[in-house]
């Protein structure tokens, strides 16, 4: 029973402590889709999910959805993100926090460079939002989405 007590906490600490410490890391200063990569590998091998990982990454637009959507969190719009290796990021834009203009502001082709939180429930339910200025009680960093040069925040 001792062993027990001692034991599981220890390697859930054990095995949890690489993902902790990208969060603790901090934000990169400038694109780093190899973090972003090494993040998302980390997830989808059994690391735990709900866990928000600090991202910035840049990439080629390969869709936008055309219209916003109303959320329980407001008005939200949608892009994805080509950050290579046959990659692709859903990028989600809390509308009403940004400093942007009417939706759709980003287009197929685009270059763009995001700068937000990580999330990954699954494998099918993963993507890079609180793309907007501010922060929060449990989110330091703020976010921002460049396209062509045109930072929006």
């Amino acid at each position: 029973m001792r062993f027990r007590r001692i034991f599981l906490p220890a390697m859930a600490a054990f095995l949890l402590s690489p993902l902790s410490a990208m969060a603790r890391d901090g934000m990169p200063e400038a694109c780093d889709n190899a973090k972003f990569f090494a993040d998302q590998q980390g997830l989808e091998q059994g690391g735990p999910s709900h866990l928000d990982l600090p991202e910035h990454i840049c990439g080629q637009v390969i869709a936008v959805a055309s219209r916003a959507r109303r959320t329980r969190s407001g008005w939200h719009g949608y892009f994805y993100l080509s950050v290579g290796r046959g990659v692709s990021i859903r990028i989600v834009s809390d509308l009403d926090e940004m400093n942007a203009p009417q939706w759709p502001w980003v287009r197929k082709g685009d270059q763009a460079e995001v700068q937000g939180r990580y999330y990954y429930d699954s494998l099918r339910r993963q993507g890079v939002d609180w793309t907007h200025h501010g922060t929060g009680r449990k989110w330091a960093w703020p976010g921002y989405v460049i396209v062509n040069g045109a930072r929006y925040e």
